[in-house]
C-alpha cells in the first residue's frame, strides 16, 4: 500500500486529516476513485442506504444583497421578481406533505418583506402538518433566530460560501465574514440542526482555502453540508469567470464525508446542472440527501441563482417520481422519517473515551 492509499485508509477509519493532507488529496486526480469509494463506504456505515428527500420551496427571489456570484443580487435589473404570500407558501408545503415529503426547506433571498412575525406565522402553521421545517433565508439577528426556533423551526441552512475572509468580503460587498460566522454560532447555540457549505471554483479561491472550508465544517460540527460548483451567471460581475469544476466539487464533498461521517450531505442541484446525472454520482460518493423543488414552475424559472438550473422545467410530481426510480435502480431507498442527523460517530467517540469502555466491549 502506497502512502496516499494509507492516508485514505486512516481517514476512513479515524475521520481526521490535516490541512496539508487535504491539500495533497485535493490537488491531484490520481486517487479520486479511491476517495469517492472511501466516502461511499463511510456514508453507508454511518447514515445507511436511505436517501432523505427535502421538499424545497423557493418563496421569494427578492434580495437586498449584492453578492457578485448570485443571479438574485439586488443589482440584477433583468430578473423578474416575485414573492409568495404566506398562504401560498403554506399551500405548497401542504402539497409537499401529500407528495410524501416529511421536511420542507423554505428558501429565499434576503427579503425584508417577510418580517419575524410573518415567518413565525408560517412556521407554526407548517408544524401542524407534521413537517420538519428548515429555513434558508440568510443572515438575521440572534433574537430573530430565537423567535423562529420558538415557533418550531428545526433546521437552518446558511452556507459560509468560503472561509477565505478577504475573498468572501470582496465577493459579498457590504457583508462581514465575522458576522456570517456569528450567525452560525447563534444557530448552534439555539439548538438548530445547522447546515453550512461552500461554493467551489470562485475566482481567486485556492486549494488551501477549500481545505480550510472542510476543516471549518468539522469545527462547526455542521449537521448538514452542501457543496456545489460555482456556475457564472451572465447578469453578475463574474459573468466572464471560468466557473467551478465538477470533479473538484465532488471531491470536496467526499472528503467532507470522511471528516464528518454522520452528517447529512446533499447531492446538490448545481452538480446536476454541471454534469448529467451529477446528483447520482454525488450519491455514490458520500451524499445522502436530495432537495427536489416543489415550487410552481413559473417561479422556479425565476429563482435563477445560476443559469441552466437542473429540473427547472419538471413538475414536482415528475421530479419525485423520476428521482425515486433512479434511487431504486441504485439500490437506495427513500427515507421515511424526518432524516435528522443521528450523530452516531459522536457517540462512538464518547464511548471510546469512557473509562473501561474498551474493556467492556472486548470482554
Amino acid at each position: 500500500m502506497n502512502a496516499m492509499s494509507a492516508l485514505l485508509r486512516r481517514a476512513e477509519q479515524i475521520h481526521d486529516l490535516s490541512r496539508d493532507e487535504l491539500v495533497c488529496l485535493l490537488s491531484g486526480r490520481e486517487y479520486d476513485r479511491e476517495i469517492f469509494a472511501a466516502a461511499d463506504r463511510v456514508r453507508r456505515k454511518y447514515v445507511g442506504d436511505e436517501v432523505h428527500l427535502r421538499g424545497l420551496i423557493e418563496f421569494s427571489n427578492i434580495c437586498r444583497r449584492n453578492c457578485f456570484y448570485c443571479g438574485l443580487r439586488a443589482g440584477n435589473r433583468g430578473l423578474g421578481r416575485y414573492r409568495l404570500t404566506p398562504e401560498e407558501i403554506i399551500g405548497l408545503a401542504r402539497k409537499g406533505r401529500e407528495y410524501g415529503y416529511r421536511t420542507v426547506v423554505l428558501q429565499s433571498g434576503e427579503d425584508d418583506y417577510y418580517t419575524v412575525a410573518k415567518m413565525c406565522q408560517i412556521i407554526r402553521e407548517l408544524k401542524q402538518y407534521g413537517l420538519a421545517v428548515a429555513l434558508s433565508i440568510g443572515e438575521k439577528s440572534g433574537a430573530d433566530y430565537a423567535a423562529f426556533r420558538e415557533a418550531g423551526a428545526d433546521r437552518y441552512l446558511l452556507r459560509i460560501e468560503t472561509t477565505d475572509r478577504r475573498l468572501y468580503e470582496d465577493l459579498d460587498p457590504g457583508m462581514s465574514h465575522e458576522n456570517r460566522k456569528r450567525c452560525l454560532r447563534d444557530l448552534k447555540r439555539l439548538g438548530y440542526e445547522v447546515g453550512c457549505g461552500s461554493l467551489v471554483g470562485l475566482p481567486g479561491q485556492t486549494i488551501a482555502s477549500l481545505a480550510d472550508d472542510i476543516l471549518y465544517f468539522r469545527s462547526l460540527e455542521a449537521d448538514m453540508v452542501g457543496i456545489g460548483p460555482f456556475i457564472p451567471h451572465m447578469d453578475t460581475p463574474l459573468k466572464g469567470a471560468q466557473g467551478g469544476d465538477f470533479l473538484l466539487s465532488l471531491k470536496v464533498m467526499a472528503l467532507t464525508r470522511l471528516l464528518l461521517p454522520d452528517s447529512n450531505i446533499p447531492a446538490t442541484t448545481a452538480m446536476e446542472t454541471l454534469r448529467r446525472e451529477g446528483r447520482l454520482l454525488a450519491l455514490q460518493s458520500g451524499a445522502n440527501v436530495v432537495m427536489p423543488n416543489i415550487s410552481e414552475l413559473q417561479y422556479r424559472r425565476l429563482y435563477a441563482l445560476y443559469p441552466g438550473k437542473a429540473g427547472a422545467d419538471e413538475s414536482p410530481e415528475e421530479s419525485r417520481a423520476e428521482l425515486c426510480r433512479k434511487l431504486e435502480g441504485m439500490g437506495r431507498t427513500v427515507g421515511k422519517g424526518y432524516g435528522s442527523r443521528q450523530k452516531l460517530y459522536a457517540r462512538e467517540k464518547a464511548g471510546r473515551r469512557r473509562p473501561g469502555a474498551a474493556r467492556r466491549e472486548n470482554s
